[in-house]
């Protein structure tokens, strides 16, 4: 069967604009990362019986099937359509994902994986999704998942995640170290609240919108492009001795990423 590619993601800036009931509003620039990906692809089940009709997933999750995000994406795309053809496809059919992008680290691997199933699904069975529909769906299991809907290479990324606008650039490669380091997202937006809360206002915020994502990386340091780097270093101590200098921090983390170097000659 066909495997499609779901790739990571750096958060070139992060920041916050303010809250919206228990979230945190954000402007940020996501841009793809085009040679870190995982791989998903639909395969026969290999059980037979009761256990036959199970949603399943193949691949290296240390989450209970539920808590995947994929199975989130199902349950909310069954929701959505109520699509018999969905269903049985997944009574014959396992997910099978061949694991690269890194978990709790930044990077979007989670919400890559959901949006591409929502896409798979839409494909195969033909459910003539919009993909501003499929990103309404996707919304329902994360706030990054539109952006990996949408498939653009670069994005200014706000609200709540919802609202993804295109940003025609150049696209960078990167070199990315992830430390094994489990970081909680709502445990660092938690400590930048009470900690570092300190909006940006809406002239900020348009220059930001406007600035190229290498210029970014070359004028402000990790701590200011990143409002959860601070927060992430004064919750998870050990972070610190992964910082070099130069990089970059993704998300709320714990990965850190940096241009690679292009040499002439």
């Amino acid at each position: 069967m066909k495997v499609y590619k779901a790739y990571a993601k750096v958060n070139i800036f992060l920041k916050i604009t303010g809250q919206r009931d228990n979230y945190h509003e954000i402007i940020s620039r996501f841009m793809r990362v085009n040679s870190l990906y995982d791989e998903l692809s639909f395969v026969a089940k290999e059980e037979s019986g009761d256990r036959a009709s199970d949603f399943k997933i193949y691949g290296n999750f240390a989450c209970e099937t539920k808590q995947n995000t994929i199975y989130k994406a199902y349950f909310a795309l069954k929701q959505a359509t109520s699509a018999e053809s969905l269903e049985k496809l997944m009574r014959t059919h396992a997910v099978h994902v061949k694991k690269s992008i890194p978990a709790f680290a930044g990077l979007g691997g989670g919400s890559s994986d959901a949006a591409t199933y929502l896409k798979m699904c839409n494909e195969v069975l033909h459910l003539g999704l919009s993909l501003n529909e499929l990103a309404r769906i996707g919304l329902k299991v994360g706030a990054d998942v539109p952006f990996f809907i949408y498939g653009y290479s670069s994005a200014n990324v706000s609200g709540v995640g919802e609202v993804v606008e295109a940003f025609d650039e150049e696209i960078l490669d990167f070199e990315v170290f992830t430390p094994d380091l489990k970081i909680s997202t709502p445990k660092v937006y938690q400590i930048y609240r009470e900690n570092f809360y300190a909006p940006i206002d809406g002239f900020q915020t348009n220059e930001l919108k406007k600035t190229l994502s290498k210029d970014i990386l070359n004028n402000m340091s990790a701590s200011e492009a990143n409002d959860l780097f601070k927060p992430a270093l004064q919750e998870y101590k050990d972070l610190k001795q992964y910082y070099r200098y130069g990089w970059h921090f993704s998300g709320s983390g714990s990965s850190f990423f940096k241009r690679k170097e292009v040499y002439n000659g």
